[in-house]
């Protein structure tokens, strides 16, 4: 029975067996046409999902080994293939994750939100920025966007709306609108401003350090990302407002704060301790080279601590699906990159590149024409993760062969892959579900989109070159 999902497995099962079938391309062996057949494969089944992403990349991964099997009979390069499973950058994420769970279970966030709705959220925009400044809070530690802006944010803000009076079918406009799509803006935007704040960050790192062979220390990209994202986020609200014209409306902040935090109670234990862990691993990411710790080591002490101090339970770590996935995938698809620069795939299409891309050259225009390719190609992404797995090795290999300044490249690279998803309502996970709502047409969502996109875009190429320059220049990154 012809099904979607069995015209997907058809396409993916195609795109492996075009190298099988055809002679490799000179300067590639057949072993390395095949596994980059099987990436392939991979990235398509990622953005199509004929099976959710840990599936995929497992598949992957037990082909590779098949093929590797077959060519070399080498149990250490297939050990190559499971390497990313000991990467750092898988245990950064994923210990990330699990901290960011505990804002959920403890209560911490909703506090936090009524909180700051207490004391600034006195009008509609004072709100938008309330949303600006809670998931700013709350981004360091919190890798998934998703959990962060549809699991804290977007419901608080969301009963808001219905207090001001405006409902999905009847006021859209009134001010629920202008909330739903400030809460999504926002938080595409805190995303590129710590290496935790979103969970494709630290795989794009990895990906590109196969490529240009760099580093990047979160206080590092911290201090690259941060500058900027703060004046993103003085303008974001300011802008969605303009753009699409709530009913100016006040409300009864003091009311709806203090009956929040009454609900909650008083701070509990585990969010005092939560706080304390919280702030140790800021410190600790900030500080991590004079601690002789990397990142990674912090997060999972971190993590270590919530467990041992019944902040999380053992049980709440085991039913974190999204730290799970992001385990089993991210690993699947750092070894597989790995493997695939062993083989020698990215030299060889850096190579076959510089053919044809003659053109370019090594200034900041070619780091400007990259991001907006970047950025166009975005539209067909509903993933971010999928559209780091994909594009992020091409765009460096571009960069690669054109002779770019491979930081500067890497961090405009590395942020457009956060501030793009910002274009439509499929852009990140966390957008179906606040679109979801009820209040938002695609042509205001995708016309602010759009204008947010651009003016960040601006703003990373005009200031943003140049601040990185300057952070290089004097050793800071």
């Amino acid at each position: 029975m012809l099904t979607a999902k069995n015209v997907k497995i058809a396409f993916l099962v195609f795109i492996i067996a075009l190298p099988i079938i055809f002679p490799p391309p000179a300067g590639l062996t057949k072993e390395a046409a095949i596994i980059t057949g099987i990436y392939l494969a991979a990235i398509a089944g990622l953005v199509s999902k004929p099976y959710p992403e840990p599936v995929i990349m497992l598949l992957a991964v037990a082909l590779s080994c098949c093929v590797i099997a077959r060519f070399d009979n080498s149990p250490v390069k297939s050990l190559d293939l499971l390497s990313g499973y000991a990467s750092g950058t898988t245990w950064l994420v994923f210990s990330a994750f699990t901290l960011s769970a505990a804002f959920v279970t403890t209560g911490l966030g909703k506090r936090l939100a009524y909180g700051f709705i207490l004391k600034f959220g006195s009008t509609t925009l004072r709100l938008g920025y309330v949303t600006a400044l809670l998931d700013l809070m709350l981004s360091p530690a919190t890798p998934s966007n998703t959990a962060r802006a549809g699991g804290v944010v977007f419901p608080i803000i969301n009963s808001i709306a219905l207090v001001l009076g405006s409902t999905p079918d009847e006021t859209p406009c009134k001010a629920g609108r202008f909330l739903m799509v400030n809460v999504y803006m926002v938080t595409k935007t805190t995303s590129y401003m710590f290496l935790t704040a979103f969970a494709g960050n630290a795989l794009a790192l990895q990906l590109m350090s196969d490529i240009f062979h760099i580093q990047i220390s979160w206080a590092g990209w911290a201090l690259a990302g941060v500058p900027l994202g703060l004046l993103m986020l003085a303008l974001i609200p300011c802008m969605t407002y303009r753009l699409v014209r709530p009913e100016p409306e006040k409300l009864d902040n003091v009311k709806i704060g203090a009956e929040g935090l009454k609900a909650l109670g008083p701070v509990s234990s585990k969010e005092k301790a939560l706080i304390v862990i919280f702030l140790a691993a800021l410190l600790g990411w900030i500080f991590s080279h004079d601690l002789g710790l990397n990142e990674s080591a912090v997060a999972v002490i971190a993590m270590v601590a919530a467990l041992l101090f019944n902040i999380i339970s053992w049980n709440d770590v085991l039913q974190n699906r999204g730290g799970w996935n992001t385990l089993i995938w991210y690993g699947g698809i750092i070894g597989l990159s790995a493997t695939l620069s062993k083989e020698g795939v990215f030299s060889w299409l850096a190579k076959a590149m510089s053919a044809h891309l003659t053109f370019l050259g090594s200034g900041n225009s070619t780091i400007v024409m990259i991001v907006l390719l970047g950025l166009m190609v975005r539209y067909l992404f509903a993933s971010g993760g999928a559209y780091v797995a994909a594009m992020v090795p091409v765009l460096a290999t571009v960069g690669l062969v054109a002779g770019t300044a491979p930081m500067l490249l890497a961090l405009a690279i590395l942020f457009s892959n956060s501030y793009g998803g910002s274009l439509t309502h499929y852009g990140g996970a966390a957008g179906p579900i606040i679109f979801a709502a009820g209040y938002n047409d695609i042509k205001s969502w995708w016309m602010a989109g759009t204008a947010i996109t651009l003016v960040t875009f601006i703003l990373h190429m005009t200031l943003g070159l140049p601040w990185w320059r300057f952070l290089l220049q004097h050793h800071l990154l």
